[in-house]
Formats: structure tokens, C-alpha cells, sequence
């Protein structure tokens, strides 16, 4: 099956399904109703890169491609757009955004690539300040660092990696007086400050903090879940375990 057809048939289908006679649940859903579907398909995407699972992807990149046809279908049916428009605006788009491949501007690298398609969203957007489009719905870590990303793309930014390390050391040192004054809201300023630091430390390593903290959390379950199993193995319940007993098998996992 050709690609045009296959994505024709996915069309015919949704329309089915949306259809007089179609399914009783697709045909009440909307826009805002899919929403919470859509976000875990999309999170679903982000584990299966994790996990390196490629034919998991090609499924789980269909059910994104679902949702895509499906809003369609909805706005068709309420007179809003129609899915030819998604697809002719996102063509026209790339082709705007991108001068330094369909047009004569240069590009010395990704960041002046990038820094061309920001420049561009800017303008066409109308936007008055170059943090504007940043959702503020996006998780903190995320958000964080495409807000950096943003600024930096004007050339406010720090110059080289040690700077950002003296940042993340000085904020830490600002957490400490906070926490030794023990109030509570400077604490939290503090804290977030470092976060943000760390953030920025993050993106001079070109690593996705939230990616790096995601991957940190699934390590951290499966060495407690691996310490929680060898306590059951001795015959013992994690509440009764002392905490020398815990740290001792964590450092056994750890070195495993």
C-alpha cells in the first residue's frame, strides 16, 4: 500500500467511525475531550524512544497520526477548518522557516538554523517578546529550558560552561543561607533558582533536563524496587528494614 493511500484510508476510517452510522463513542468526542488521550499518546512516544523499542514507536507514531485526523474530522463537522489546510499550512510553514534551504540566507550550523526559524515566528507571529509561545502549561523542566533556549537564541546568554557553574554553585550557596534562616518562601525561591541554574547547565550539555530527570526517576524505582525484592528474598518487610540494611543492598544494586 502506497503511503497516499494508506493515509487516505486512515481518513476513510475516521470519517466512518464519526459517521451517521459509526461508533457511538468517537462520534461524541471533541476537541477538548481528546485531549487527555492525546497527551498520553504522546508521552507513550517519549517511553518507547526511551526504551529503544522501534517497532513499539512506529505504532504508538499511528496513534499521534490518529489524533491528527481525528481533530480534523471534528473541526471538518463543526465547519472550523478542513485536514487539507493542517497539511498546506504545515508545508507552507516549513518552507517559510527554513530560507537557509529554500531560500538564499545562510545557516553555519543548527543554532543559526534555529535561531532563522525563531527570528521568522517572531515576525510572522507578531509576538512583542521573544518568551511569548512558550506554553505555560509545558512541565516546569521543559519550559525552562526553551525559555533559555529563546533568549539565547538573541545572544543573551552566558559565554562559557564555567560561568554556568559558577551560577549552579553560587545558587546553592544561596540555598543553603535560605534553608539555615528557615524561611520557608525564600527556600522555595532558592530552590527554584537552582533548579533553574541546573536547567541551563543542562542545555550548555545539549542534554534535555526533563529527558535527564525522567531517566533519573526510572533508575532510581528500579534500584528501589531491586532493594525491595532482595528484603522479601530475607524474608523481610521494607518497614522493618533499618536503613543501614536498605543503603547497603542499594550500593550492591548500584555496583550490579
Amino acid at each position: 500500500m502506497t503511503k497516499d493511500k494508506g493515509f487516505d484510508e486512515l481518513v476513510t476510517i475516521v470519517g466512518k467511525l464519526r459517521g451517521e452510522n459509526g461508533c457511538p463513542w468517537d462520534k461524541e468526542q471533541t476537541h477538548a475531550s481528546l485531549l487527555p488521550f492525546f497527551l498520553e499518546e504522546a508521552y507513550e512516544v517519549i517511553e518507547t524512544v526511551d526504551q529503544e523499542d522501534w517497532q513499539t514507536l512506529a505504532e504508538e507514531l499511528g496513534d499521534i497520526l490518529l489524533h491528527v485526523v481525528f481533530q480534523a474530522n471534528i473541526a471538518e463537522q463543526n465547519g472550523e477548518f478542513v485536514l487539507e489546510e493542517v497539511i498546506d499550512t504545515i508545508n507552507e510553514k516549513l518552507v517559510r522557516r527554513h530560507p537557509h534551504v529554500f531560500g538564499d540566507k545562510k545557516a553555519g550550523g543548527a543554532f543559526h538554523a534555529k535561531q532563522n526559524w525563531e527570528a521568522a515566528k517572531q515576525e510572522e507571529k507578531g509576538r512583542e517578546s521573544r518568551l511569548d509561545g512558550v506554553p505555560k502549561t509545558l512541565p516546569a523542566l521543559v519550559r525552562a529550558q526553551r525559555l533559555q533556549q529563546k533568549a539565547a537564541y538573541v545572544g543573551f546568554d552566558w559565554e562559557e560552561v564555567d560561568q554556568v557553574w559558577q551560577k549552579v554553585h553560587e545558587e546553592m550557596d544561596e540555598l543553603k543561607s535560605a534553608e539555615s534562616q528557615g524561611i520557608r518562601k525564600e527556600i522555595e525561591e532558592e530552590a527554584g533558582d537552582l533548579f533553574f541554574a541546573i536547567v541551563n547547565l543542562c542545555r550548555f550539555f545539549d542534554i534535555p533536563a526533563e529527558d535527564a530527570l525522567r531517566k533519573a526517576n526510572k533508575k532510581f524505582t528500579r534500584r528501589f524496587q531491586l532493594v525491595e525484592k532482595e528484603l522479601k528474598n530475607q524474608g523481610k518487610k521494607i518497614e522493618e528494614a533499618t536503613l543501614e540494611e536498605m543503603d547497603e543492598i542499594w550500593e550492591r544494586v548500584k555496583k550490579d
